[in-house]
Parts: C-alpha cells; sequence; structure tokens
C-alpha cells in the first residue's frame, strides 16, 4: 500500500476542524476496508489520515470510541466471519485473506471475538433455518409486574416498517463481540429489560436482522441489518443507572463499530 501523503503534526493540526479530523479518520477507516488482507502499520493508517500517529489514535478514538488497531482487527473478523458464511474458502485460506499468518492465533481470536469457532459457525450456518414470520407485537406501556432491582429497562425505536428479530446486549467493550453480560431478543421494537445486571461500567448495544426467505439475507443482510449503540457507556452502581438506556436503530455507518458476533446463529 502506497502511503506518501505529508505526515502533520499534533502542533500543526490544532486548528483542524472537525470536519477536517472526519474526513482524515474516514480515509483511514475505507484503506481498511480495501486492505485487510495487508499487514496495516498505525503509522501507515496515520499517514493516509495525514497526521502523526499518537495525533492520528487520539483523534479517532474521540470520534469512533476505539483505537484504530482495534477497529481494523474486528474488521478483519467480521469480514472473515463473511466469507466463511460465503465462500468454499477453506479456514486456512481465510486466515490469510484477512491479514493473519498463524493459524492458531486467528482461530483462537475469532473463536473469543465471534463466539463460534470458524468450523462450527460454518457447520451451524448450514444447519440454520430462517425464523418464520410472526406479527410485530408492540408494547405500548411500560410493563409491570417485573422486578425492578438491578434491572435495566429501555426503549428500542426502528423504522415503522421494520419486521425482524432485534438482538440486545450489554458489553464490556464498546465492540459488539464475544458474549454479552446479559442480553435479550425481541421480535419487534419497544420494551427491552435486561434482569440481574451486575455493577459495571457497559455499553449497549443492538443489532436488528429482518426477516428473510433465503439463507444468505438472513445470515448477512447487509444494508438491510439494523444497528444500534449509546454515545456514552451505561453505569450501573447498586442497581442504580446512570446514562441513556434507549437506542434509536439506523442502517450500518462506516463509523459504527463493526458487528463481530455471530448473530444470530450464537
Amino acid at each position: 500500500m502506497r502511503t506518501a501523503p505529508p505526515v502533520f503534526h499534533e502542533e500543526a493540526g490544532r486548528d483542524v476542524t472537525l470536519a477536517a479530523q472526519t474526513q482524515a479518520v474516514e480515509r483511514a477507516i475505507q484503506t481498511m476496508h480495501t486492505h485487510l488482507h495487508e499487514p496495516l502499520t498505525l503509522e501507515e493508517l496515520a499517514a493516509v489520515a495525514c497526521l502523526s500517529p499518537s495525533h492520528f489514535t487520539r483523534v479517532f478514538c474521540r470520534l469512533i470510541g476505539i483505537p484504530p488497531v482495534e477497529f481494523l482487527s474486528a474488521l478483519r473478523f467480521q469480514m472473515a466471519r463473511q466469507l466463511l458464511l460465503t465462500t468454499p474458502l477453506s479456514v486456512t485460506e481465510i486466515c490469510f485473506e484477512v491479514g493473519y499468518t498463524s493459524m492458531g492465533s486467528f482461530t483462537s481470536r475469532f473463536t473469543h471475538l465471534v463466539g463460534l469457532s470458524p468450523r462450527l459457525l460454518r457447520q451451524r450456518a448450514q444447519a440454520f433455518e430462517p425464523p418464520p414470520a410472526e406479527p410485530a407485537e408492540r408494547c405500548p406501556t411500560t410493563p409491570s409486574g417485573m422486578p425492578w432491582k438491578d434491572t435495566l429497562l429501555g426503549w428500542i425505536s426502528a423504522p415503522a416498517a421494520f419486521r425482524g428479530t432485534i438482538y440486545v446486549g450489554l458489553f464490556p467493550g464498546p465492540i459488539p463481540q464475544g458474549l454479552p453480560v446479559r442480553c435479550t431478543t425481541l421480535r419487534a421494537p419497544g420494551w427491552y429489560w435486561l434482569h440481574d445486571v451486575p455493577d459495571g461500567v457497559y455499553y449497549l448495544r443492538a443489532a436488528a436482522f429482518p426477516m428473510a426467505s433465503d439463507l444468505h439475507s438472513a445470515l448477512l443482510p447487509g444494508e438491510q441489518l439494523l444497528l444500534g449503540h449509546n454515545a456514552s457507556p451505561l453505569v450501573i452502581r447498586q442497581g442504580q443507572v446512570t446514562g441513556d438506556p434507549d437506542l434509536v436503530l439506523h442502517p450500518p455507518r462506516l463509523f459504527d463499530p463493526p458487528l463481530v458476533m455471530g448473530l444470530p446463529l450464537l
């Protein structure tokens, strides 16, 4: 990959506008997408953004919420999951396709982040049947008759035309990967609640898979997928919640943390 643009150091970039910083991060993320098979370094990504590595990392974290190397790693495993579901490539070939040179490291990281080993993900996909269409049942009022202690209650909003399954989870980090601390599923937008949530700092994430008649669309809906995440983490202390537990679902955006979990196969 050629990275020849001049590099502006932090002192020279203090007056750079938010729009310019956003464009710089967009260039870096687009480069990640098109060079996943290459061993991209932080220095190369910073050069694409025309920033010094340290300043680039700070700008990226401020706009995206995670370091660029974590975002790149999540993109690699997101692509690996897609290749496992859509191509006959072997696990070894996919390992190299997404920039890994060690099968052991790739398989271990994939299993930890996706929630299934590469081979088990492919096996479950072959046996997966899209869920039947069900009428949407929205909950118009706050649920009653439920224990409120250590319970997180919130509202999920989505476009009126959405029909499908919504997965909601609390994660220890900003990328929805691995197993959530607590999770639930909804058949329609509306109220959700998560019981017995331990004290901690969490990131609320949601992914909505629309109903589909064919296997490919059910597992990889692409732009039909809806995502939701809170801008700031939720803090739960002694059953009290600080932060906004409501989410608005939207189509995938360039700046959204990559969805690494093996939904809906988990």
